[in-house]
C-alpha cells in the first residue's frame, strides 16, 4: 500500500485523471460571483413551478380547455424530469456553462412563447419547451458547486439552494396571484424574462469552464431507451387512479413499455463507451442507498406538500389566499433545517448521523401529521408542520453532497443528474400512490360515515355526486348544495350538516392514513441510510480517495488514515 497525503494529485491514464479536466482556480470574489448566477437560474426554475399553479385557474377561463389542465404540468414534468441525467452526462463532457445558459434560454423562449399561447394546445407544447430548459438547471446547478468547491465546504450552499426551494414555495402562490390579479395571466410567463436575461448575463460572464480535453462518444441510443422508458413510466403514475384505473389497459400498457425500455437502456448502457446514466454507478453503495434513500424520502414528502393544505382549509376551516401562506411553517422549518444541516455537514465533514437524524425527525413530523383529528386546533398543525419540515430540509441537501463525494469529478454531473432523475421519478410515484390511497379511503369512509336515514332520503346518484372533498374548499359551491337540500323540507338543513360533517371525517381519516405511508416511507429511508457508508468529505477538488475506497475497499482504517492502493486506482 502507498501513503497518500491530502491534496496531493493521484495521476493516472485513464477518465479519472485530474489532468483530463481543466482546472478551476477561482478567486473569492469569482466564487461568490457564480454562487449568484448559479442561485438566480435556481430562482428562476423554482419560482415557476409555484406561480404558474396560482393562475391556472384564470387560464382555463380564457382558453377553454379545462379537460387538458392536468397536461399543463405533465408535459413540463415529463420534459425536464427526462432531460436531468442527459443534461449531466453533457455537461460532464462538454461543460456546466453551455448547458446551463443553454437550459435558461430554452426556459425564457417557452417562458415567452407561454404568455402568448392562444390555446391550450399551444400552452402546453411550451410548456414542456420550459421543462426542457428547466431540466438543465437544477443538476447542473448542483455540479457546479462541486465544480469550485470541495465536498467538505459544499454542504454550506447546498443547504443554502434548497432553501431557494423553500422560499419560492412560500412566495410563489401569493406573487402568482397578485400578478394573475394586476397584471393578467400571461405575465406569470413574462415576469421570467428579466429575471432570466440578468441569470444569463452573470452565468454567461462568471461560471467556470471545465471541459474534459478528448474525443468523445455521444450515447444516442441510451438517450433514446432512456426517454422510451422514462415517459410512460411517468405517463403511468401521472394517470393512474385519475385519468384510468390502475389495472386499465392504458396504464398496464404504458408500465409494460416502460420496463421493457428500462432492461433495454440498462443492456445498452452496460456496453456504452459513456453511457447517459452509467450502470456501474450502482456498484458503488455510497450512490445505491443515497438514491433509494432519497426516492422513499420523495414519495414521503408529496403527502406533507400535495394534502396538508386540504386538511387545513377543509377540516379546520382556514381560509388561504394559496397553498404557500398555508404551507409556510413547514417551508420555514425546511430553509432553517436546510441552512443548519449544511453548515454542520461543512463543520464536523460527517454527514451519515446528520442523515439518519433527518429522517428520524420526518418520520416523528409525519407521524404527528397522521394523528390529527377533526379537532386538531391550527397550532397544533403549525407544530405538526414545523417538525416535518425541519426534518425533511436536510435530507433533502445531503445526499447530493455525499454521492459528489464518492465519485471523481470526471462524473460530478452524472452522479449528480442521477440522483436528480430518482428523486423527481419518486416524487411523481409518491403523488399517485398517495392519491390513490387518498381517493380510496375517503370514498369508503364517506359511505360508513354517513347516517343511515341520510342514505335512505338522498338519493343514491346525488350522494354519488356529492363525493368530492373539493365542496368544503368552494364557499360558492357548499351554498349551492346547501339552496339543494332545500328542497327536502324542514329536515333539509340537519341533511346538510350531517353531510358536512361526514365529508369532514371523512377527510381527516384519507388524508391521516396517506400520511401514515408517509412514515412507513421515512422509516424505510432510514432503515436504508442505516447501511450508508461514511468517508471522510474531502477537502480538495481533484483526488479520488473516495472513489478509490469504494472500489478497494481496503477498509474503514485505511479510508481515515488516507491508504489507497495506488496500482489498482491506476489499473480502474
Amino acid at each position: 500500500m502507498k501513503e497518500y497525503s491530502a491534496g496531493q494529485p493521484i495521476q493516472s491514464d485513464g477518465s479519472n485523471d485530474p489532468a483530463s479536466v481543466e482546472t478551476v482556480n477561482t478567486t473569492t470574489r469569482q466564487k461568490v460571483m457564480v454562487i449568484i448566477g448559479v442561485m438566480l437560474g435556481m430562482l428562476l426554475a423554482a419560482l415557476d413551478q409555484t406561480i404558474v399553479g396560482t393562475a391556472m385557474p384564470r387560464v382555463i377561463a380564457e382558453l377553454n380547455g379545462l379537460e387538458h389542465y392536468a397536461w399543463v404540468f405533465t408535459a413540463y414534468m415529463l420534459t425536464s424530469t427526462v432531460s436531468v441525467p442527459i443534461y449531466g452526462k453533457l455537461s460532464d463532457i462538454y461543460g456546466r456553462r453551455l448547458f446551463f445558459v443553454t437550459g435558461m434560454v430554452l426556459f425564457l423562449i417557452g417562458s415567452a412563447l407561454s404568455g402568448m399561447s392562444q390555446d391550450m394546445v399551444q400552452l402546453i407544447l411550451f410548456r414542456a419547451l420550459q421543462g426542457l430548459g428547466a431540466g438543465a438547471m437544477m443538476p447542473i446547478a448542483q455540479a457546479i458547486i462541486g465544480d469550485i468547491f470541495p465536498p467538505a465546504e459544499r454542504g454550506k450552499w447546498q443547504g443554502l439552494m434548497m432553501a431557494i426551494f423553500g422560499l419560492s414555495t412560500i412566495a410563489g402562490p401569493t406573487l402568482g396571484g397578485w400578478i394573475t390579479d394586476n397584471l393578467g395571466w400571461r405575465w406569470v410567463f413574462y415576469v421570467n424574462l428579466p429575471l432570466g436575461i440578468v441569470a444569463i448575463a452573470v452565468a454567461g460572464f462568471v461560471l467556470p469552464k471545465s471541459v474534459r480535453r478528448q474525443n468523445h462518444k455521444i450515447d444516442y441510443l441510451g438517450t433514446v431507451t432512456l426517454i422510451g422508458s422514462a415517459v410512460p413510466l411517468l405517463l403511468a403514475f401521472s394517470w393512474a387512479g385519475t385519468q384510468y384505473p390502475w389495472l386499465s389497459g392504458q396504464i398496464i400498457g404504458l408500465l409494460t413499455v416502460a420496463v421493457v425500455m428500462g432492461v433495454i437502456f440498462f443492456l445498452t448502457e452496460r456496453k456504452a463507451t459513456e453511457p447517459i446514466i452509467s450502470p456501474s454507478l450502482f456498484s458503488n453503495s455510497i450512490f445505491s442507498v443515497s438514491v433509494i434513500a432519497v426516492f422513499l424520502l420523495s414519495v414521503g414528502m408529496m403527502g406533507s406538500t400535495m394534502y396538508l393544505p386540504l386538511f387545513v382549509q377543509g377540516v379546520i376551516g382556514e381560509s388561504a389566499t394559496g397553498s404557500g401562506v398555508i404551507l409556510t411553517p413547514m417551508m420555514l422549518g425546511f430553509m432553517v433545517s436546510s441552512i443548519v444541516g449544511g453548515q454542520l455537514m461543512s463543520r464536523t465533514g460527517r454527514y451519515k448521523f446528520l442523515a439518519l437524524f433527518s429522517f428520524f425527525l420526518g418520520a416523528i413530523g409525519m407521524a404527528l401529521l397522521a394523528m390529527m383529528s377533526i379537532n386538531t386546533t391550527s397550532l397544533e398543525v403549525v407544530r405538526n408542520m414545523v417538525v416535518t419540515g425541519l426534518g425533511i430540509g436536510a435530507g433533502m441537501s445531503l445526499f447530493t453532497i455525499v454521492v459528489q463525494n464518492a465519485f471523481n469529478r470526471d462524473k460530478l454531473g452524472e452522479v449528480t443528474a442521477g440522483l436528480t432523475f430518482f428523486r423527481s421519478i419518486g416524487g411523481t410515484i409518491g403523488v399517485a400512490i398517495l392519491g390513490t390511497v387518498m381517493s380510496n379511503t375517503f370514498q369508503n369512509s364517506l359511505q360508513s360515515n354517513l347516517p343511515e336515514t341520510f342514505k335512505k332520503l338522498v338519493p343514491p346518484d346525488k350522494i354519488a355526486s356529492l363525493q368530492n372533498p373539493q365542496i368544503l374548499l368552494s364557499p360558492g359551491v357548499t351554498d349551492q348544495i346547501k339552496k339543494g337540500f332545500s328542497a327536502f323540507g324542514p329536515q333539509g338543513q340537519e341533511l346538510f350538516n350531517q353531510l358536512m360533517t361526514a365529508i369532514r371525517q371523512s377527510l381527516v381519516t384519507a388524508i391521516t392514513g396517506l400520511f401514515w405511508v408517509a412514515v412507513i416511507s421515512m422509516v424505510l429511508a432510514l432503515i436504508v441510510t442505516l447501511f450508508l457508508k461514511e468517508i471522510p468529505l474531502r477537502k480538495t477538488l481533484h483526488h479520488p480517495v473516495a472513489e478509490a475506497i469504494e472500489e478497494v475497499s481496503p477498509g474503514p482504517e485505511a479510508a481515515l488514515s488516507g491508504e489507497v492502493d495506488l496500482d489498482v486506482v491506476e489499473k480502474k
